[in-house]
């Protein structure tokens, strides 16, 4: 999978656009983040920061990427980014609704300039709709779309915060989808360039499939109380004896039966095909009774090779540090920091991102030198603070 020769516009900070593009960048786009003159994506300055002084996240989210610092309110740095625009086969964005349009790079005022551009907007609830306009982050998104609800045991507990930013993350995954799909669709001739519209709660409320029939007949699904969220106590997290966690989901007959075989509890065998509230609550206490007797590293040991759905619940460093991500190349320890790799394994990788991430506006020069300004214009612009770097 390599995308050689395909030029992205980046115009997106903080984390769900530049994820997105990080992930073009991986496959080996060419990535141009166009940043404000004055300080640029503000993930550059903020906690935790490596040594380097680097916002931590920027440089997780930005690495082989290139960076052009340009005033867009201005005629000429808007003029600057559009012939960019000219030579891109994308561009993407992250503003609210009516920003690029106030800022004249919207996709009609791109499109003139370029007609095959792939144009993709990511925002919190789409560029239409009744809350086209609504601020929010990531907790907003999934609170929205259900998937909160759905984080606690049972409509008694609060909502549990997840570990990770869903939304963000999902968000950005689903608009490189959707920006690789434009492209291929260029490409086979079925499309010219098209706009994509990606809204970080439907991609959330897509994620909703496993509890959808019940809830768009006529149900409302509850946590705690559907298959794949704590119903069934053969698909669930039990405490070990040291005080951490493994989970079990046993979910088809045969693997429960592997499981109760090898911890020598064939009695509780026949109980999968019950939906008798009591008997189910006493089968979890059982395993309750049963999973404390060992440590989670003891479980793994004895558990980890039968075919029994039993696996451990480790912390992120846990799981950088594992045999798998170890196996899967995951972990790319060559760099400083550390980061977490491209996570698709291809017959033809591509050779993207082996640089750190940009410095603000380093390459604007270079970049608009291409363009076709000589060095007395970029000059003349820079002491005007149209463009930085």
């Amino acid at each position: 999978m390599r995308l050689d020769g395909v030029r992205v516009l980046d115009l997106s900070q903080l984390l769900p656009g530049p994820y997105a593009t990080q992930l073009l960048a991986d496959a080996g786009a060419d990535v141009i983040k166009v940043e404000t003159v004055d300080v640029g994506d503000g993930a550059r300055y903020s906690p935790p920061q490596t040594e380097g002084g680097v916002g931590a996240l920027f440089d997780a989210v930005n690495r082989g990427k290139r960076s052009v610092a340009l005033d867009l309110k201005d005629e000429e740095g808007h003029e600057a980014f559009m012939q960019l625009a000219e030579t891109a086969d994308v561009v993407f964005e992250q503003f609210r609704p009516g920003v690029v349009d106030r800022l004249g790079v919207d996709y009609e005022s791109v499109r003139g300039r370029n007609p095959e551009i792939v144009y993709c907007s990511l925002t919190g609830f789409g560029q239409a709709g009744p809350h086209e306009d609504r601020v929010g982050h990531d907790l907003n998104y999934i609170g929205m779309a259900g998937l909160l609800d759905m984080t606690r045991e049972d409509s008694d507990m609060a909502p549990q915060i997840p570990g990770y930013p869903v939304a963000d993350m999902a968000g950005g995954l689903l608009s490189a989808f959707g920006i690789v799909g434009a492209l291929a669709s260029r490409e086979l001739g079925n499309t010219g360039g098209e706009y994509v519209d990606v809204a970080m709660t439907d991609v959330i409320l897509s994620f909703s499939q496993a509890v959808a029939y019940e809830g768009l007949t006529g149900g409302d699904p509850r946590p705690g109380a559907t298959t794949l969220s704590g119903q069934l106590p053969w698909y669930d997290v039990y405490e070990t004896a040291d005080g951490e966690y493994v989970t079990i989901a046993a979910l088809e007959p045969k693997f429960w039966e592997t499981f109760c075989e090898a911890v020598g509890r064939e009695d509780l065998v026949d109980s999968h095909t019950t939906d008798d509230p009591a008997e189910l609550a006493a089968v979890r206490e059982e395993l309750e009774t049963v999973f404390a007797e060992r440590t989670r590293a003891e479980w793994e040991a004895e558990l980890g090779d039968v075919e029994a759905m039993v696996a451990p619940v480790r912390t992120p460093a846990e799981a950088y540090d594992s045999d798998h991500a170890a196996a899967r190349d995951l972990v790319d320890r060559s760099t400083d920091p550390p980061r977490v790799g491209f996570p698709v394994h291809s017959s033809e990788p591509a050779g993207g991102a082996e640089t750190g991430p940009p410095g603000h506006g380093a390459d604007t020069r270079d970049l608009l030198a291409d363009a076709g300004y000589d060095e007395a214009e970029l000059d003349r612009l820079a002491e005007d603070g149209v463009l930085g770097g």
